[in-house]
């Protein structure tokens, strides 16, 4: 696919990611004046809902993003993934994204980027442009192409990410630390805005996530005694969007302004063990012993789950205890099918579904590594939050955190009428296009 850069004055874009912000949540915070500066800059373009990767996680929405690919494709399927040839359990980084990103493409044509706080992108590598590393990144130092700007960096007190562990019961600490990323973040935006040439302009603030995972229940309950403080700190980030947007519209293109979510979001109700369903159905059989992880299994084991819901049949080619050859995976897929399919919450007042949907890796995976991924994924219903806990003692257990993500409900907005997407079929696999199309950037 050839790339090339059209027209005499050279266009930018700029793009804000609100990890983990529902399109429902973001309509109502307009509707009840939270959040006025960008309802006043969404009634001037075109917001819609969007659907996101599976699983819909970060790691794999984001790299989606970053590429215009699917897991089949740029193959990354999840925050953690197996060893070759092994049971132990290893974190994907940037360096195993099998594709280019969008700004490789655009500085095929000579444009550059600015990218800063973008997850899945460590360690950083070279870019046209600059990329600060958003979670999971460990290392400031490796967080950073090029090395020249640490030391802005320093100057800006900037961070990674919160202290989860600290933050996660917290909530004082959480709020003060919250804002503390926005400011940082605001600081290495001015000071990179005019002292790198750039085509996009892309920050994303990740806190927003934090906020829903650990608080959640306090933008449902009214009367929750943090309720005001989540809905101060969706104030602060309508002035980082205004603040953002203003820089921007004084620039050639101020059109061209984008923002989105990688994935939805709704209230926990229950965290539901898959790798439990699996022992307890007669799938998955371990060994005896403490060890949380895989590497109990035997090969008696038909299938197993790797986190959230991604399930892998446990197939002779691929795993070293492996022992289901390839005619037995369609009828073990349709045994699975079967039991997740009547899988229920009989401890709720009403007997509950706890599974919406599941899908075949087939239809939903396509691309040169689509073979790496599970082979089947399971969508639950809101309130159930999916993981792929080895050990589980119950297959459905207390929540551990308020919030979990949603496939849909995520959101897409464009000042760009003409790139806009009203349909009920947007997907974050297309937004990537459009926004290089407003950079004159195309096939």
């Amino acid at each position: 696919m050839a790339f090339k850069l059209f027209g005499r004055k050279t266009k930018k874009a700029c793009v804000i990611g609100l990890d983990g912000v529902p399109y429902t949540l973001l309509k109502s915070m307009i509707e009840r004046g939270v959040m006025p500066v960008t309802g006043e800059i969404i009634s001037r373009g075109s917001l819609s809902s969007m659907t996101v990767t599976l699983p819909e996680i970060s790691s794999v929405s984001w790299s989606t993003f970053m590429t215009g690919k699917n897991p089949g494709e740029h193959g990354i399927f999840g925050f953690t993934d197996l060893k070759d040839g092994s049971y132990d359990l290893r974190f994907p980084s940037f360096r195993d994204l099998k594709t280019e990103t969008i700004w490789d493409l655009l500085g095929k044509t000579g444009g550059r980027s600015i990218v800063i706080n973008q997850p899945s992108t460590y360690p950083a590598r070279e870019i046209p442009g600059v990329l600060i590393s958003g979670f999971v990144a460990i290392d400031i130092e490796k967080a950073l192409y090029p090395k020249k700007y640490l030391a802005s960096l320093a100057r800006a007190r900037y961070k990674i990410d919160i202290d989860t562990e600290k933050c996660r019961d917290n909530p004082d600490l959480l709020f003060k630390d919250l804002d503390a990323l926005l400011e940082c973040r605001r600081r290495v935006l001015d000071e990179l805005w005019t002292k790198e040439p750039w085509n996009i302009m892309e920050i994303v603030v990740t806190g927003t996530d934090r906020l829903h995972h650990f608080v959640w229940d306090a933008w449902e309950d009214e009367s929750h005694p943090h309720h005001q403080d989540f809905l101060g700190y969706y104030r602060k980030v309508d002035q980082f969007i205004g603040y953002v947007y203003s820089k921007f519209e004084r620039e050639d293109t101020p059109e061209n302004f984008f923002m989105l979510s990688d994935h939805g979001f709704c209230q926990t109700k229950k965290e539901v063990h898959i790798n439990t369903v699996l022992e307890q159905h007669g799938f998955l059989d371990m060994e005896t012993g403490d060890s949380a992880d895989l590497t109990r299994i035997t090969e008696n084991a038909r299938a197993f789950a790797l986190d959230p819901a991604r399930i892998y049949i446990h197939r002779r080619s691929r795993y070293p205890k492996g022992r289901v050859d390839e005619r037995d995976v369609a009828g073990i897929k349709e045994e699975l099918k079967g039991v997740f399919e009547s899988l229920a919450d009989d401890g709720a007042a009403e007997r509950r579904p706890i599974i919406r949907q599941i899908f075949d890796a087939d239809e939903v995976y396509s691309g040169p590594h689509a073979a790496m991924g599970p082979d089947l994924l399971l969508l639950p219903n809101n309130g159930y939050d999916l993981k792929g806990k080895v050990g589980g003692s119950t297959m459905v257990a207390e929540r551990r955190l308020q919030g979990m993500h949603t496939w849909d409900n995520a959101f897409f907005f464009s000042l760009r009428n003409d790139l806009s997407d009203t349909s009920d079929e947007l997907q974050i696999v297309d937004v990537p296009w459009k926004i290089l199309r407003s950079v004159d950037v195309g096939a």
